[in-house]
């Protein structure tokens, strides 16, 4: 949750070397890495360095995913809740109850996301957010800032600055950075 992109990486690193078809999956973590802190040209390069092939059509579900966090921090609303409808519809992966239940949250509020930054949120969403946000420390500042959109939206300024509570400095690279003045901006004028 630091977002520190570059450490999560470098944590993944003795993992990512064991992983069956390297070529592909490496760059696509690194890809989910960077697009899950914002960092869109890092994950569009990552992706650019997958190897195509069996193992990138398998990995549908991770591509989905960094793709849909692509073209909503990206501005291609559509793109990102067509995407996020994709990867909700997909079987979910044989693995205990509790591991099933959180991938469906995930895909759900994955597509909280996106409609949130489409600017049309559905009602539950901001609670599905403020639960997804707390699935994996990974996406916990994008569900974060999509929650954050969805207060402002609904006329809740005054609940934005909890949501952004402890966020990271973010660097330049990180489309976080840009997010986290507008909002706070746009809650002090509807506060």
């Amino acid at each position: 949750m630091s977002g520190d992109v570059e450490r999560v990486i470098g944590t993944w690193e003795g993992s990512i070397e064991r992983v069956g078809h390297a070529e592909t999956m490496a760059p696509l973590l690194h890809a989910t890495a960077y697009a899950s802190y914002g960092w869109i040209d890092a994950a569009r390069q990552a992706l650019a360095r997958a190897a195509k092939g069996p193992a990138w059509e398998a990995a549908l579900e991770q591509r989905l995913f960094v793709e849909t966090l692509l073209d909503t921090f990206e501005g291609d609303r559509e793109g990102a809740i067509r995407k996020a409808n994709a990867l909700e519809i997909l079987p979910i992966p044989k693995t205990g109850v509790l591991s099933r239940r959180r991938i469906a949250l995930l895909r759900r509020g994955l597509g909280a996301l996106a409609r949130a930054f489409a600017h049309a949120s559905r009602k539950g969403d901001a609670q599905l957010l403020a639960k997804a946000a707390g699935t994996s420390p990974l996406v916990h500042w994008a569900m974060r800032y999509a929650a954050a959109i969805v207060a402002v939206d609904d006329g809740r300024g005054r609940e934005v600055r909890g949501l952004l509570a402890g966020a990271p400095s973010w660097p330049a690279q990180s489309a976080f950075r840009a997010y986290h003045s507008e909002l706070v901006e746009h809650a002090a004028a509807i506060a």
